[in-house]
């Protein structure tokens, strides 16, 4: 069984960078958490935007 490598995606507002190995556990987000799995209520740590301000990175 293959697994997709761990996605990063940044925030188009204030260029803040989730990473899907690291999550966000400050917001309770686990390690690992996939970004289609990230609450649709999470928003920027950095500067409050929401999930849909964030696009693929790299």
């Amino acid at each position: 069984m293959e697994t997709e490598p761990f996605a990063k995606w940044h925030c188009v507002t204030c260029g803040h960078i989730y990473d899907e190995a690291l999550g966000d556990p400050d917001t309770g987000v686990a390690p690992g958490t996939r970004w289609a799995d990230v609450p649709d209520d999470w928003y920027c740590p950095d500067c409050g935007a929401t999930k849909e301000a964030y696009e693929p990175y790299g």
